[in-house]
């Protein structure tokens, strides 16, 4: 074998072990910090093992059962934040909820979760009146309540989701926020929405029939 022929080997082999680019509109992104930046990642990028994830959590839901990211494991599943008291957004919040509910009610592998940002009031008891209100679904749509500090810090460092917090600091700030997050089987986030929005809802949708078929 001439050196020409070495060359034009050694081109072929490189070719042979680069991996096919992701395709866009098929995967979706990861998102790994509060600027919600989209970024899609190779399995065999070093980044791909330092995604960001979901913070372990501990939970009571609407029942008085103690709900943990365990329960969550292998499944994907939308969360938003709500208090039973709002008067604005949280009742469209919790309409389109339970849109997404009436959608993947047969589907075991879809989950709905949201957290009570004024546990103060929001007892187990006006949980489990406000989930009934709502036709909330037992084991399908976990509304939860916790220690305040529990869910503002996973609230703000896990999930993104106070806008102003990012700019002032401000842990004695309240969270009111309308999106709901798109979480993976592996405890990733992978969409964001306005979740008072139809089309974004649809949107959402949308991305879920995207991420069942991934292999990432």
């Amino acid at each position: 074998m001439n050196i020409k022929q070495l060359l034009l080997f050694c081109l072929l082999c490189v070719a042979c072990v680069q991996e096919v680019p992701i395709d866009k509109t098929q995967t979706l992104p990861f998102y790994n910090s509060e600027e919600f930046t989209p970024e899609w990642i190779l399995k065999s990028d070093k980044q791909y093992t330092q995604i960001h994830n979901i913070a372990p959590f501990e939970f009571i839901n609407q029942n008085g059962e103690k709900i943990t990211n365990k329960d969550f494991e292998g499944k994907i599943y939308i969360a938003d934040f709500f208090f039973t008291t709002c008067p604005s957004i949280c009742p469209i919040l919790s309409k389109n909820m339970g849109s997404l509910q009436e959608t993947y009610k047969e589907d075991e592998n879809i989950l709905l979760l949201s957290h009570s940002v004024m546990p103060w009031v929001d007892s187990v008891e006006k949980i489990k009146e406000y989930a009934s209100t709502q036709k909330a679904i037992d084991g399908k749509w976990h509304l939860v309540t916790a220690d305040r500090d529990q869910i503002y810090k996973i609230a703000r460092a896990s999930y993104f989701a106070d806008e102003n917090f990012k700019k002032t600091k401000d842990e004695s700030e309240f969270i009111h926020t309308e999106n709901f997050v798109l979480v993976d089987k592996k405890g990733r986030i992978r969409g964001v929405y306005n979740g008072t929005l139809a089309i974004d809802v649809q949107r959402l949708k949308r991305h879920i029939k995207i991420l069942k078929r991934e292999k990432i």
